[in-house]
């Protein structure tokens, strides 16, 4: 089972050449579920109330369209992740990709994610 970053999630939606033939395969192949944290749509509501992405429709109804297209599930964020994203080692400044670490390791998910940084966590697997 595995967890989608935020990027991955905007390429697998926009632009899937861009994702590594290691993670299509990955993809593709669905063995298991494929989730999204909750924290991702609040970063692609983010990005899109800065301009700094574009999207065909309301922020909310393309993250929703997205999941349904692509067989994905979202997971929400509760106390305890809120909490273990808290306790990390500071590899990663960024509060969103911290909650993404503490989501995969208390749901026990393979991370699917570009960002070097989430690698020098020992508490996660990630692909890319």
């Amino acid at each position: 089972m595995i967890l989608l970053d935020t990027c991955t999630l905007l390429w697998l939606a926009q632009d899937y050449r861009q994702l590594p033939k290691k993670v299509q395969t990955l993809l593709d192949k669905k063995q298991g579920a494929i989730y999204v944290s909750a924290i991702s749509a609040f970063e692609i509501g983010v990005k899109y109330q800065k301009k700094k992405l574009q999207l065909p429709m309301k922020p909310q109804e393309w993250f929703q369209e997205v999941l349904e297209f692509h067989s994905l599930a979202d997971l929400a964020l509760t106390a305890k992740i809120l909490f273990l994203a808290t306790s990390l080692p500071a590899h990663h400044n960024d509060p969103a990709d911290r909650i993404l670490v503490a989501t995969a390791a208390f749901h026990k998910l393979t991370l699917v994610t570009p960002d070097t940084a989430i690698k020098k966590y020992t508490n996660v697997k990630v692909v890319w």
